[in-house]
């Protein structure tokens, strides 16, 4: 409701304005701070002040009195407070909400009728996923999820980095090498583990071998990397072994976050159909485009870029950069619009890629890139290549162990033995250990780095993932006393208008936020900020708890229905939410 609120609000200053013969191209529409009653204000005053000759409160008065309120179906007044005008909610607009939200897909918008690809995670074939590159597939996946309940037709992409030095390498490494060449044992029982140990062993063969030995070796590497510019399938199969497998090790760990994806693109398909060749033939053509240092460049000084993008190597073989924008143009006539979630590291090649797509005739306005800084634990940063550092799965492994000792804890033998099995802890354990590494990650601004640290990821009195997946359980809990299907429409009668408490209306005011939050978080492709509605939600909630019971026995009847809505409204509005956050909602805690 907070939408249509805002969308009559927003229409009735504009006919207002008009009728004061006052401009309205900007209305100053903004949320009140914390102690005003109203649910919009504007600041459009100050604005008029200049235009009107007369000092903001007035101008402000003046607009609030010519506003025909009664009119309104979501608005009851207009209130003044100096040279703000508060918009105050109306008993429609409470009672629609609660109707809106008892339904459990409350806070998907309409569809928009548009396509979106999402291409996110991306990391090279060479090795487990390590905690470093963790925030990718955790911002990209929330990313996914917004776009999707905002109403878009959501792809969601992991671009296969199967062709170029590294792959030829790592190929090279595991048909030469035996495992009694290898210098340990797999790390864990998974194929990205096992294979990883070639990769290690073939780039400290060339670092360390003689001189012979190495020109050998990179006789062989530069051969597969010809054979693959070629579109020699024989040399493609011998890449694809070792690519497929470890991307297959690389798949189940992103499914125990979970992310998943609609389809595997890789990079060779532009090689082998003739994307990247015609990519490269029009960027020569550009008057960017200069051979020097052995390789065709782009110069983009000219758009602010100081760097050159080399797209082709004297030896004819194309660069990842070029693939990459044959692999863009291939979106853009796909699909109406394309994300890229990428590292703060690739934040230069981005800048390449968009300019060069807007050189080359593209719409690159229809790309958008989320630049994301990386994740460190307290040890410090990590290296695949060398084989130091965390994985992904030692975080979520440790994540879920932690998260077990900490249900044991708050446990006693009593709720243990009558309500709650090894099985059930186990679940719990999982889905708030693992949800507590997406929700910190995620909370965060993706440009702001990050240090995981597992006290505060964990804390169930702070506002971290367990403080919200609470409300959750805390809701459902509520709902089976109470004998209502938890994933259910409420079907009872209820009267929304005997909600009057200050705490139900503000959990009410909350819940009605929460399609407008989507849409901002979507439009803005910034998922953290469900991630603070969420906590602000369940601050609302928790006092709504405190003060006004749901089923005891001195509870009029039809305030407890109107209150099991509440409740069930609720936790449709926090399982939703943390549905995009890709966190699990816990019915037991």
């Amino acid at each position: 409701m907070f939408l249509s609120l805002r969308a009559e609000v927003e229409s009735a200053l504009r006919e207002t304005l008009a009728d004061l013969d006052l401009p309205s191209d900007d209305l100053g529409i903004e949320e009140p701070p914390e102690d005003v009653e109203s649910v919009l204000a504007s600041s459009v005053a100050f604005r008029l002040a200049g235009e009107a000759g007369a000092p903001p409160p007035e101008i402000a008065a003046t607009v609030a009195d010519a506003i025909d309120a009664d009119h309104l179906e979501f608005v009851s007044r207009v209130e003044t407070q100096g040279p703000y005008l508060n918009f105050l909610p109306s008993e429609a607009y409470f009672g629609e909400t609660l109707e809106a939200a008892v339904d459990p897909d409350y806070g998907r918008l309409a569809d928009r009728e548009e396509s979106v690809v999402v291409e996110h995670t991306s990391a090279n074939p060479t090795g487990p996923v390590h905690v470093g590159r963790a925030r990718n597939p955790i911002v990209g996946d929330a990313v996914a999820n917004v776009l999707a309940y905002a109403g878009y037709d959501v792809a969601r992409h992991y671009y296969v980095n199967d062709a170029g030095r590294q792959m030829a390498v790592f190929t090279w490494a595991y048909e030469t090498f035996d495992e009694e060449d290898l210098e340990s044992e797999p790390a864990r029982d998974r194929v990205e583990y096992d294979l990883v140990r070639y990769y290690r062993k073939g780039n400290a063969f060339l670092e360390n071998a003689d001189d012979d030995a190495v020109e050998a070796a990179e006789a062989e590497i530069e051969s597969i990397m010809q054979g693959l510019e070629a579109g020699d399938e024989a040399t493609y199969e011998r890449v694809s072994e070792v690519v497929d497998r470890v991307l297959g090790g690389m798949r189940e760990c992103l499914a125990r976050l979970p992310a998943e994806f609609d389809e595997f693109v890789k990079e060779t398909r532009f090689m082998f159909d003739g994307q990247t060749d015609d990519v490269v033939a029009r960027l020569k053509e550009l008057d960017g485009a200069i051979y020097e240092e052995e390789a065709w460049q782009l110069d983009l000084s000219a758009q602010g870029i100081e760097k050159n993008m080399v797209f082709l190597r004297s030896d004819g073989t194309s660069l990842y950069p070029t693939r990459d924008l044959a692999h863009h143009e291939w979106k853009l006539e796909n699909f109406d619009r394309a994300v890229t979630v990428l590292g703060e590291d690739h934040k230069l090649q981005a800048e390449q890629i968009r300019t060069s797509l807007d050189l080359l005739g593209n719409d690159a306005d229809r790309l958008r890139q989320v630049i994301y800084s990386y994740v460190n634990l307290p040890e410090g940063k990590m290296s695949t290549r060398r084989g130091t550092g965390v994985q992904l799965d030692d975080l979520l492994d440790e994540a879920i162990s932690r998260a077990r000792e900490e249900v044991e804890d708050r446990l006693d033998d009593r709720i243990r033995d009558d309500d709650l099995g090894e099985e059930d802890i186990e679940r719990i354990a999982h889905q708030v250990g693992i949800g507590a590494v997406r929700y910190d990650i995620v909370a965060k601004q993706p440009a702001k780095a990050i240090t995981f640290e597992w006290d505060q990821a964990l804390d169930f009195e702070a506002q971290s993932a367990p403080y919200v997946q609470y409300v959750h359980a805390r809701c459902c809990g509520i709902l089976e006393e109470a004998g209502i299907a938890v994933e259910s429409e409420v079907e009872t009668a209820f009267d929304p208008s005997l909600l009057e408490t200050e705490a139900e209306r503000d959990l009410l005011e909350t819940i009605a936020r929460f399609p407008a939050v989507v849409e901002e978080a979507a439009d803005d492709l910034e998922p953290h900020r469900v991630a603070t509605y969420t906590r602000e939600f369940a601050e609302a909630f928790n006092a709504f708890y405190r003060e006004c019971p749901v089923l005891a026995s001195d509870v009029d009847e039809d305030l407890r229905d109107a209150r099991l809505a509440l409740v069930a409204a609720s936790r449709h509005t926090m399982a939703n939410a943390l549905s995009i956050l890709g966190v699990a909602a816990p019915r037991s805690m």
